[in-house]
């Protein structure tokens, strides 16, 4: 049987040594490692700054009125805080003063241990544990690389391309919602293997944000002599999206404009614009 797994275990060795983007070095025992410093490195710092900024808002409410100031409620509030900010909360010792009755709260002081900026040092270090030992570190990492791409269909089978939930009932309606989607999966994966042909490596998600800002509109324009024009036209192309549309070879506005006068109940005329 074979495998291919993250390790959880600590890893020793000084990430400094490595690249910032994606290296793989062989260790012992079949393992990778695999650096990327900066990504981790800012998950870690968003979690800090949500925390501090959590617990001051916590601190400064203490002085004001209408706030919960119950020692047994704040210290179910930071509980809360620390659960939430589960990946930073050990990196801090934080305390409540309370009052001499032990009811209220009066203060909350926080430090962050030392010992977190070692961790700092050691985010983006990945370890992947293995029993293959006739397979090349850059093998390895592209496995498991597929692998979460493989994760991230699933994911965008389910949400973004409709999946699930399915409210059909008869048999063939749901054979033709399934394969509805698994063939907007097949389109959503050549885009993407085209973008990586000429470099560019986005996820589904990021390629759909980046293009949400283009759009197609309708314009209504009603006349003086009983008639409405509505003319279809596409937003502007930005520089972004016009680095898909050239990696795609595709136009950004392939419809063009388009018109179409309403007459009094008779018959529409639409034409194209050039």
């Amino acid at each position: 049987m074979l495998y291919l797994v993250v390790s959880r275990e600590r890893y020793v060795q000084d990430p400094r040594d490595q690249d910032n983007t994606v290296l793989v070095r062989e260790a012992e025992q079949n393992q990778v490692s695999v650096c990327r410093t900066i990504k981790e490195q800012a998950i870690r710092n968003r979690f800090h700054v949500r925390l501090e900024e959590a617990l001051d808002k916590l601190n400064v409410g203490l002085d004001k009125k209408g706030t919960i100031k119950n020692y047994a409620k704040i210290l179910e509030r930071i509980g809360r805080l620390r659960e939430k900010n589960s990946r930073v909360a050990q990196d801090y010792r934080i305390e409540v003063i309370a009052d001499d009755e032990k009811n209220n709260a009066i203060r909350i002081e926080w430090k962050r241990e030392p010992k977190s900026e070692q961790k700092d040092q050691h985010c983006g270090v990945y370890c992947l544990r293995t029993n293959i030992p006739d397979w090349s570190e850059e093998h390895l990492w592209t496995t498991y690389i597929m692998l979460t791409e493989i994760e991230a269909t699933f994911r965008s089978l389910k949400t973004d391309l409709g999946l699930r939930p399915v409210y059909h009932h008869k048999e063939d309606r749901v054979t033709g919602h399934l394969f509805i989607t698994l063939l907007a999966y097949h389109l959503v994966h050549t885009l993407r293997y085209q973008l990586k042909q000429q470099g560019i490596h986005l996820s589904w998600d990021s390629i759909r944000n980046i293009m949400s800002s283009q759009q197609r509109l309708t314009i209504t324009l009603p006349t003086e002599d009983n008639k409405t024009i509505h003319l279809r036209t596409t937003t502007q192309v930005e520089a972004r999206q016009k680095q898909l549309y050239a990696a795609l070879s595709i136009k950004p506005d392939l419809i063009g404009k388009c018109k179409t006068i309403i007459d009094n109940k008779k018959s529409v005329v639409p034409f194209k614009i050039n």
